[in-house]
């Protein structure tokens, strides 16, 4: 148990991650052309069956918004949402294989600048996207990352089309709640440190809109700037909207293909979440990533047997519940049980929230994961680590989450690889005797050190003396070894006095 009992941490944190949620849920289904119950499906999957699996403490699953483009290619190719339903089931199996193969080895590859750039521009994101909402301008739906969003505008000028459009009850709203993010728990306020100011700011809130009608009705925000979830009459209506897939579709190679492209990115996308939430724990537990894979699987599994779109595991959720002080993995259940309930019989109190507020939180949070301080912190590194960090925050921003975690693994590779074949593939003893020069290879010598290798012979002087020791070597890629014989055909042309040791005479031959 760490600390006090973590009830008193998770419980304020699951309130808090779950008016977060309510928005982005229905904003990823509008963006995604699915059925906006479909979003809040999936985050009460996420929440309460990944959460359960999951061996992640803190980080928290649901809807992504990286797969709002392929749901929604997807469900144009497919022709109906029961059968796109069919293909997230499969993804779910597809994961479940990954598991058990323990294919989570992967999330260990990816470059910590790689990580910490996705959680700089996430943070970033948060604040150009949602700078709009806190304006009161809401032409994109909450929860939408992509540059080029849905209504042909970019991000950029989204934020010029905002200005224009402010809703001065929204902008109201925004300004208080930033000002007690930004001081809550310092001065007068010290005395509220242990209660979330995320989870007061939502409820001050609806508190400001209902007093705007009362002394200041031109301040009152529009219903449009509101949380819009779905009302159903009856109990009955609202477990109607739980959909079954089509089963007949299982067997339709396009199920298939949709099924893999899903499996695949929302297990890249899950699996780099789970690294960055490790990253931000301040107890820096680590999570199994391939309990991780299996608890996505089954999460997909269930979510599209009832409706829900594709589940991953998210950053900015797990941001908000680490920023929330949340101890364990029951604040992310728990929020998965209040969408469950609250969606079927809370609905319209949930629809007093001003997005406004919501806008706010994830602003202060976008705040801290990409604040000026980290910036400058990852420019002091060397240019091996902020060349990939930088490009893969300018990649997120200028194009989508996964293309741009792409091209910044891309960089980060071929920073690693350009470091690693300058890097010489052997120690260089002090000469002993007649030997002016000894180089003792390392234990593994492979085709990347070839360049520097051979740049290092090329350089030796004529009438020089030279030892290659090879004796402690237990690999030498051949490429390596036509270099060193090659070497020594030329020296004897160079009056260079050589002696190989350990090396064998000849490259391996293929029949």
């Amino acid at each position: 148990m760490i600390g006090s009992p973590s009830w008193r941490h998770d419980a304020p944190a699951a309130l808090v991650v779950f008016f977060i949620a309510v928005p982005l849920c229905l904003g990823i289904a509008l963006t995604s052309g699915a059925p906006l119950m479909s979003g809040i499906i999936a985050g009460i999957v996420g929440g309460i069956v990944v959460g359960l699996l999951s061996d992640s403490q803190l980080m928290v699953s649901g809807p992504a918004a990286g797969l709002a483009v392929i749901v929604l290619a997807a469900l144009t190719e497919l022709g109906s949402f029961e059968t796109f339903l069919a293909a997230v089931v499969l993804a779910g199996v597809i994961q479940v294989a990954l598991g058990l193969l323990r294919a989570g080895v992967v999330g260990y590859y990816f470059p910590s600048a790689v990580i910490k750039g996705m959680l700089a521009a996430i943070g970033l994101l948060l604040i150009l996207k949602q700078i709009p909402h806190a304006l009161g301008h809401d032409a994109d739906a909450m929860g939408d990352d992509a540059f080029r969003q849905p209504n042909d505008e970019t991000t950029f000028s989204a934020l010029a089309d905002a200005v224009a459009h402010v809703e001065l009850g929204a902008l109201v709203v925004a300004v208080i709640s930033l000002f007690l993010l930004f001081t809550w728990g310092r001065g007068p306020l010290r005395a509220l440190k242990g209660v979330p100011a995320s989870l007061v700011v939502v409820v001050l809130g609806v508190v400001l809109n209902a007093l705007f009608a009362v002394v200041a009705p031109t301040l009152v925000i529009a219903e449009s700037h509101l949380v819009n979830l779905p009302v159903p009459e009856s109990l009955g209506a609202f477990f109607s909207q739980f959909t079954l897939p089509d089963f007949a579709a299982f067997v339709q190679p396009a199920v298939w293909r949709v099924a893999a492209i899903i499996a695949l990115v929302a297990s890249l996308e899950s699996l780099l979440a789970l690294q960055a939430t490790d990253d931000l724990d301040e107890y820096h537990r680590e999570a199994s990533t391939d309990r991780e894979l299996l608890a996505q699987g089954t999460g997909n599994i269930v979510s599209g047997l009832i409706g829900g779109l594709p589940i991953t595991g998210l950053v900015v959720r797990s941001a908000t519940n680490i920023e929330a002080r949340a101890r364990t993995r029951w604040s992310a259940i728990m929020h998965g049980a209040l969408l469950l309930v609250a969606a079927a019989a809370f609905a319209p109190l949930l629809n007093a929230i001003p997005l406004a507020a919501v806008a706010a939180v994830l602003i202060h949070v976008g705040y801290r994961l990409a604040n000026p301080r980290a910036l400058s912190q990852a420019a002091r590194k060397g240019r091996a680590y902020a060349v990939p960090y930088f490009v893969t925050i300018a990649a997120i921003l200028f194009t989508d989450m996964l293309r741009g975690i792409l091209i910044g693994l891309a960089v980060g590779i071929v920073v690693i690889l350009r470091d690693h074949v300058k890097s010489p593939p052997y120690t260089e003893v002090s000469g002993q005797g007649a030997v002016l020069r000894r180089l003792q290879l390392h234990d593994n010598v492979n085709f990347l050190h070839k360049a520097a290798l051979l740049t290092e012979l090329e350089a030796m002087p004529a009438g020089s003396r030279l030892e290659i020791d090879a004796r402690n070597t237990r690999r030498l890629d051949p490429d390596v070894l036509e270099v060193i014989l090659n070497f020594r055909e030329t020296a004897r042309l160079r009056d260079i006095d050589y002696r190989l040791v350990g090396i064998p005479t000849s490259t391996p031959t293929t029949t």
